[in-house]
């Protein structure tokens, strides 16, 4: 199986469901900014309890790892779970959808386009350099600070920065801010 059908797989089992979701992550910045290589599919989702039982069931073992109970004690604390391919090693970090307003407002912004030759709902270029702001102050600081940089670089013309502006300040990420914008100036 290639990435490219195990990230179908993931991401139509999801739809299946029924469960909201964005693209986020190393997909989501590579698709906004710079490509990179990655091994993993990150989603924010805002699903059912009753939905994420459907999940485990259309990624069936031994083809899949998804672990049911594991899944629900991350819908109770706003945590995350995992989905493994077997086969591959591929993995796709599910995140349950925050109930503060940023991550509230990140995901009724998101937007739909085309990728791996499938519709996929994915995060605003705003938002995932927001997000990898904030990646990068819980201390994976280089590749995060880069990929916000990348986005910055390829987008500038078209973001809207009083947007991002308003949440750098929220979020307290104003020195990843200011360090992103000067390596997207090299």
């Amino acid at each position: 199986m290639t990435a490219a059908e195990v990230f179908r797989r993931i991401l139509g089992a999801v739809e299946s469901a029924g469960i909201p979701y964005m693209l986020t992550g190393s997909f989501a910045s590579s698709y906004h900014g710079t490509p990179r290589a990655t091994q993993d599919i990150d989603l924010v989702i805002a699903p059912e309890r009753a939905q994420l039982r459907g999940l485990a069931r259309l990624l069936p073992a031994p083809e899949f790892y998804m672990d049911e109970a594991t899944a629900l004690e991350a819908y109770e604390s706003e945590g995350q779970f995992n989905v493994v391919d077997l086969a591959t090693g591929w993995k796709a970090d599910l995140m349950m959808r925050r109930s503060r307003p940023f991550s509230r407002t990140e995901f009724d912004r998101r937007t739909a386009v085309e990728l791996e030759g499938m519709r996929v709902t994915i995060a605003t270029a705003e938002d995932v350099v927001l997000a990898k702001l904030e990646w990068a102050k819980l201390g994976e600081s280089a590749r995060q600070i880069e990929d916000a940089a990348g986005i910055l670089r390829a987008r500038s013309r078209e973001l809207d920065t009083g947007y991002m502006e308003r949440w750098v300040r929220e979020l307290g990420v104003e020195r990843e801010w200011a360090a992103a914008r000067r390596t997207a100036e090299r």
